[in-house]
């Protein structure tokens, strides 16, 4: 299995389970108005980094770049957070922005 899943290799493995992703988390709750898709990006992102699911930090990178997020509003973001969710888990989501050509993280 490759290090980290995307829509088409999900459906590929577990096809419900893509589903119910595109239909109930990017379809409705991606879609709601009281946050804009940047926004949501950004919380996403750090909540990943908090838990430490650098496995899905790339596709999210990509998609938040799609958002509108800029590379340096990423990077700021991980810098900030390194206070609150400890040095190690942001300095391993920092290291996803540089291996993003290889799609996975340390």
């Amino acid at each position: 299995m490759s290090s980290s899943l995307d829509r088409h290799t999900l459906a590929k493995i577990a096809p419900k389970l893509a589903e119910v992703s595109s239909q109930l988390l990017f379809n409705d709750i991606w879609q709601r108005e009281d946050l804009s898709p940047r926004d949501r990006s950004l919380i996403t992102l750090s909540a990943l980094a908090a838990m430490g699911r650098t496995q899905q930090i790339p596709w999210h990178l990509d998609f938040a770049r799609q958002n509108g997020l800029q590379q340096e509003e990423i990077i700021e973001a991980f810098t900030h957070l390194a206070f609150y969710i400890g040095w190690p888990a942001a300095v391993t989501a920092l290291g996803c922005i540089s291996e993003k050509e290889e799609r996975s993280c340390p």
